[in-house]
């Protein structure tokens, strides 16, 4: 053979090498997990005939596609679900599986970056880690992200968390263990149970530890403290039936409060520490504990582009048990420089075996930098709160934003906590409506933010200084602009300019938004956003659910919106939050 013949021979080769797709040659490759991409297979035990999901999570990078391959060598490409970034995240579901076993394959840049074996029938142990690692955590990462998900600008909520969980299409663990261990599950967490919930939830399917703390309340000067953990080990050691897990799921529900969430940022008695702020290491499941107590848990990225601005969206709990999907903004969370509070972006402190039975938790000095998890900083310990939704700001839209870009962002993000507190109040009407002659007693002081029963459950004094707040920060937008302009694209505007305009569009817009609520009749009556804002003063003392709901959304007697009102609140209620006004007016919850 000449020379010539042998180089176009090669050339030939070398192209049709080029054209094999990278699941042609994965058939006799090594089937293993070992990079930084995982792929888990629910249920653990799949059977034949039956539904299969598949997903792959990377923490290095986008995943290109997911592959599954059977016995004779035979790809098919799966249609993927992909989300996230960092981790990154493909989902495929299959309608079901034939007898035989099968490879899962994900790739990455034209390689193979994991492959997970599955069998029909067979459950493969190697599936699950055993111990929190990086590859756990990402894989919680993307569950809670897909359990939430939906298009940014869905309005997302629930009655609880149980129509979340029962959901086969967003729970990717939904009867991972195969024993229809979702069905009749009663799961309903107020706020400063969700996180909690869900992280005992994931651990319990997949076998890993847990833990928690007993924790007090505070003080006016320190923020609470917490005891020894109670390490919850035994979903460790094999498949653990309902009824084990809400034994245990009790024990953590009569323990954890608000108080365990909002311990102090040095600490290193609790559950949770402060990480850095940045994309990197705020990952869905990642909680914001604000200095009184409410929780939000981070559920999605939404990056910004060249039409649409960022986003963060989280979801939280209420005191009825409703879970909703939020933005993310000033207007949703508080940051304060307290004494008696650590606020801030916080993760779960993880838990390590010794031995089968015995396991602690992390230290601060071991988190400061260890491969596996995200990095303890007290970062947020030294930021101003001026300073802290500047940085929030930044990391949600790195490249800026437009004047109005940020303010439609804004207006949206208030109309959807208006439309929420909707919902609210219609619980408190609900509840009369099977309950006409009672009234709901109120607690005095501190405690009408805070305590149980129907109180709990049908007024909003801490929704309603969140709402008082994130009015605030929109009617504050052009000040903001003049006092932190890096943040704004101003396209050759100075910051006065800038200012002017946005007011301009300020007055127009919010009277071209509106909201309707349900009256006390069953009609319904609109308000504009020009109206919601007129009535802050009246929302400092609307949180009563013995009100009627034209009171609660700020109607003034002698009106025909009022007319329909058929309940007051007792006088002496009435006197009470007379007394607490000046709490809502300053936006400043109490100490308990």
């Amino acid at each position: 053979m000449n020379l010539l013949r042998l180089e176009y021979l090669i050339v030939c080769l070398w192209i049709g090498l080029q054209a094999v797709p990278a699941w042609a040659v994965d058939s006799n490759s090594i089937c293993e997990q070992t990079g930084t991409t995982r792929i888990w297979v629910s249920p653990l035990d799949p059977k034949a005939g039956q539904p299969v999901k598949i997903m792959a999570v990377s923490t290095d990078g986008p995943i290109a596609e997911l592959v599954l391959i059977d016995e004779q060598g035979q790809p098919a490409p799966l249609q993927s679900r992909q989300r996230g970034g960092p981790p990154w995240s493909l989902t495929a579901e299959l309608a079901n599986l034939n007898d035989g076993r099968y490879r899962a394959v994900a790739h990455q840049d034209g390689k193979q970056t994991a492959c997970q074996e599955l069998v029909a029938g067979q459950t493969v142990a190697a599936a699950n880690p055993r111990t929190w690692n990086r590859a756990a955590e990402a894989f919680y990462a993307a569950w809670i992200e897909e359990l939430f998900g939906a298009p940014p600008e869905e309005n997302l909520s629930f009655n609880s968390l149980e129509p979340v969980l029962r959901n086969s299409e967003r729970n990717f663990l939904h009867n991972y263990l195969g024993l229809n261990e979702d069905s009749n599950l009663p799961l309903t967490p107020d706020c400063a149970d969700l996180p909690y919930t869900l992280r005992a939830y994931f651990a319990w399917k997949t076998g890993l530890p847990v833990a928690f703390r007993a924790c007090g309340r505070g003080s006016a000067k320190a923020p609470p403290s917490c005891g020894a953990p109670t390490i919850v080990s035994e979903f460790t050691r094999g498949v653990q039936s309902q009824t084990n897990f809400r034994k245990r799921y009790r024990q953590l529900a009569d323990t954890v409060h608000s108080g365990s969430v909002r311990t102090g940022l040095a600490a290193e008695n609790t559950d949770w520490y402060p990480i850095p702020l940045s994309r990197e290491t705020l990952w869905p499941g990642t909680v914001y504990a604000d200095p009184y107590g409410h929780i939000l848990v981070v559920a999605e990225w939404v990056p910004q582009t060249a039409d649409r601005p960022g986003m963060l969206l989280a979801v939280d709990a209420q005191p009825d048990n409703s879970v909703a999907r939020k933005r993310v903004w000033e207007g949703t969370m508080l940051f304060a420089d307290t004494e008696n509070a650590g606020p801030g972006f916080k993760a779960f402190r993880p838990v390590v075996l010794s031995t089968p039975d015995k396991g602690r938790m992390l230290s601060n000095r071991e988190l400061s930098d260890h491969p596996d998890f995200m990095p303890f900083s007290l970062e947020q310990d030294y930021l101003t709160p001026d300073d802290f939704y500047a940085r929030l700001t930044q990391l949600i839209n790195p490249q800026g934003l437009d004047p109005l870009q940020a303010y439609e962002a804004m207006l949206a993000a208030l109309v959807e906590q208006v439309e929420t507190r909707v919902n609210s109040v219609q619980n408190g009407e609900a509840y009369f409506r099977k309950n006409p002659r009672s009234v709901i007693a109120m607690p005095g002081g501190a405690a009408i933010f805070q305590t149980i029963g129907p109180w709990e459950d049908y007024s909003t004094p801490s929704r309603d200084m969140r709402l008082i707040i994130a009015i605030n920060v929109l009617n504050g937008l052009p000040e903001k602009i003049v006092r932190h302009p890096e943040l704004f694209v101003l396209n050759g505007q100075n910051p006065e300019q800038a200012k002017a305009a946005i007011e301009q569009h300020h007055a127009k817009r919010a009277q071209e938004r509106s909201i309707r609520y349900i009256r006390s009749d069953g009609s319904e009556w609109e308000l504009t956003i020009a109206d919601v804002l007129a009535r802050k003063p009246g929302f400092e003392t609307a949180y009563n659910p013995n009100d009627c709901a034209e009171i609660r959304w700020g109607a003034q007697p002698d009106t025909e919106e009022y007319a329909t009102c058929r309940r007051q609140a007792p006088a002496e209620q009435r006197a009470k939050m007379a007394q607490y006004r000046e709490w809502f007016r300053e936006a400043r919850r109490p100490v308990p």
